[in-house]
């Protein structure tokens, strides 16, 4: 399978001026396009620490990170964003919605911010919602949502641009077991259907088991890379 993230000798440190963290040491990955990996490892281990350098969200400190075959490293920050933008979609733990807004006005945002004309951001939104089964909720702000709920508006505007990747940082970990077994279901239904490509960190070995590919860190290293072969979903 074609890789659409790689990297070859990744190092992260962050220099605080008394001390040196070593948060990625040397790491070579490759990932291959319309997989579902689970990215997993105690805390600290440099989980997000990955995912933020693969997604160039933050820098590296030594080597190469491709993304669809572009060295994004050596994008400029406006570049990295602009890709971000048009080619990627974000999902984290506490939904990072903005509670004065609507579930509709939440997901169009990110088309909005980006240029696009508000009638097609509309159009777009309400077309996630209805994808993550929430279009009759669309009127609603996140307070008036349940927790998973929330989630789901979250994974709407995730998709809102049709990204190639989504990146999740514990997109279950402020959910209980069976509204985390529904997100699951949901994301693996869109790996399959829309053939996108998922990184997933958690510490939920039950949300791992969902992946095709489960891969386990421990003091900014790769240590375990279970794979079936192709990194999609059973």
């Amino acid at each position: 399978m074609m890789a659409i993230i790689s990297c070859t000798n990744l190092h992260k440190t962050y220099d605080t001026g008394k001390v040196k963290v070593h948060a990625l040491r040397g790491l070579d990955l490759s990932i291959g396009k319309g997989g579902m990996v689970a990215v997993m490892g105690p805390s600290g281990c440099g989980k997000t620490t990955l995912l933020n350098c693969l997604s160039g969200l933050d820098s590296v400190t030594e080597g190469e990170v491709y993304v669809e075959n572009m060295k994004i490293n050596d994008l400029s920050d406006n570049k990295k964003t602009e890709h971000r933008a048009m080619r990627m979609g974000f999902v984290f733990q506490f939904y990072n919605l903005l509670p004065v807004l609507s579930a509709l006005e939440n997901v169009e945002l990110p088309l909005l911010v980006s240029g696009v004309r508000p009638k097609v951001a509309r159009e777009k939104a309400l077309k996630a919602l209805d994808l993550v089964g929430l279009k009759d909720w669309a009127p609603h702000v996140p307070a008036e949502l349940s927790g998973g709920e929330r989630q789901r508006v979250t994974i709407a505007r995730a998709l809102v641009n049709n990204p190639a990747i989504v990146w999740a940082d514990e997109p279950t970990g402020d959910l209980d077991k069976k509204t985390s077994n529904g997100i699951m279901d949901l994301m693996c239904r869109l790996n399959k259907e829309n053939k996108q490509t998922f990184v997933i960190v958690t510490h939920d070995p039950g949300v791992a088991a969902r992946a095709g590919r489960q891969i386990r860190m421990e003091d900014g290293k790769i240590v375990k890379d279970y794979s079936n072969g192709d990194d999609s979903t059973d």
